[in-house]
């Protein structure tokens, strides 16, 4: 487990109580925070009290007084087709919103990497077809190689469930847009944009929306590193935003239509 660091003695909600909402509420408490629990299905709340979490009514006129932050699941929207009357009132009062991607990268590094002599690595993929291959891919290519690897987000693990990072470990996230549009902290070393075709537009708002919540992932942390797919304009559009210029070779151009000059590759 990863344990959230900075919540320390303060009070956070976690609204939804799947996968990666429970794997929220573990991280706060490990890290010495209170998670206050909510899901509008019974059987979820039943499971999350059966772990010992604290069930928190929504609908409680105080139930955000105190509230630091709220932990929000991926599938619950915030904005279109129209927000989770949650969110909306976490928003009226003053709560940020957050997820699990945005607690991962506040938490993963610690004063032990001081000691390492190779900082652990995250590699962030996403895109619209092939994420799922391309980072499972690298995660086995890592281990054959020798290398410490964990697969996690949308493939393998919650993000917050892997094992803290050995020295020279690397981490390999699949990310979808709806774990990317809300998390307030991205800051993978390498990010890779496999390509856009529309999809859960109703989500985002239109195509545009949703290539938006994709982008983040490259612009608000700035990876070390981008790899991306630019056989649609909406990946020349972010490499020609990332680069620096023809030479830029921390932006690295790959297509599967056509041989690349500079660099990229076919």
């Amino acid at each position: 487990m990863i344990p959230a660091r900075g919540v320390s003695e303060q009070r956070f909600v976690v609204l939804g109580l799947g996968r990666s909402g429970r794997s929220a509420a573990r991280s706060i408490v490990a890290g010495g925070g209170e998670a206050l629990c909510w899901d509008d299905s019974p059987e979820a709340r039943e499971a999350a009290e059966l772990e010992g979490f604290t069930i928190q009514d929504l609908s409680r006129r105080e139930a955000f007084e105190g509230v630091a932050a709220m932990f929000v699941s991926p599938g619950i929207p915030h904005l279109y087709p129209e927000p989770n009357k949650w969110i909306a009132r976490a928003t009226e009062v003053g709560v940020p919103i957050d997820n699990d991607i945005g607690l991962f990268f506040r938490s993963l590094a610690t004063p032990d990497w001081d000691r390492f002599e190779t900082a652990p690595r995250v590699v962030a993929v996403t895109g619209s077809n092939g994420k799922s291959t391309t980072s499972a891919l690298i995660h086995h290519c890592l281990t054959v190689a020798g290398r410490e690897s964990q697969l996690a987000g949308n493939i393998g693990r919650g993000v917050l469930d892997i094992d803290p990072p050995a020295d020279g470990g690397v981490v390999v996230l699949e990310l979808s847009s709806y774990q990317t549009e809300l998390a307030r902290a991205l800051t993978p070393d390498v990010a890779v944009f496999t390509n856009l075709s529309p999809d859960h537009l109703d989500r985002h708002g239109g195509l545009g929306g949703y290539f938006a919540a994709k982008r983040r992932l490259f612009v608000e942390g700035g990876p070390d590193r981008a790899v991306i797919g630019v056989d649609e304009p909406e990946g020349r559009f972010l490499a020609g935003q990332l680069s620096e210029g023809a030479g830029d070779d921390r932006v690295i151009r790959v297509s599967v239509e056509r041989k690349l000059e500079g660099p990229g590759w076919h």
